[in-house]
């Protein structure tokens, strides 16, 4: 079985992946609607111009708004990179209860190791938000549903 450091270390590499994975994508996004922005202004005139443009400007800023998130998820996980163990739950820990697996650091894929699903889940999460502060045989009710905190690290 794999020790518990070594899957809290595999679910943190996972998250950072996954972030780096979608900063590719979203600067590889902003680099095609530059090239578009540059088209728009050689090739059109009149309304369609200004139109085309301010839509370019839109994408633009949607863009930037997505990867500041994804900066700001950076910036969370490189908090938690020592990976410290504590009693209660709070950012960086890993629970396991009688229903599933949780990894407090971003949003993410779940993520599979050692045979064991691990959610990777905010602490702003609906579920993030009950977990956290917890400490072992504690219970939270999520949808209705009943789970004890069996383990912490």
């Amino acid at each position: 079985m794999i020790e518990d450091s070594l899957i809290k270390r595999t679910l943190f590499s996972h998250c950072k992946t996954l972030l780096e994975k979608k900063m590719e994508v979203l600067e590889q996004q902003k680099k095609n609607l530059q090239k578009d922005l540059t088209s728009e202004t050689k090739s059109s005139a009149g309304d369609k111009h200004e139109t085309g443009r301010a839509m370019i400007q839109l994408e633009r800023e949607k863009l930037g708004n997505q990867i500041r998130e994804i900066e700001v998820n950076h910036q969370k996980l490189v908090t938690i990179k020592d990976f410290k163990t504590s009693n209660r739950i709070s950012l960086g820990s890993l629970i396991f209860t009688d229903k599933a697996n949780y990894y407090i650091a971003i949003a993410a894929d779940s993520c599979v190791v050692n045979s064991k699903v691990f959610y990777c889940i905010s602490p702003q999460s609906p579920i993030g938000k009950l977990l956290i502060g917890k400490k072992i045989n504690e219970c939270i009710l999520f949808n209705d549903i009943q789970s004890t905190i069996l383990k912490i690290i």
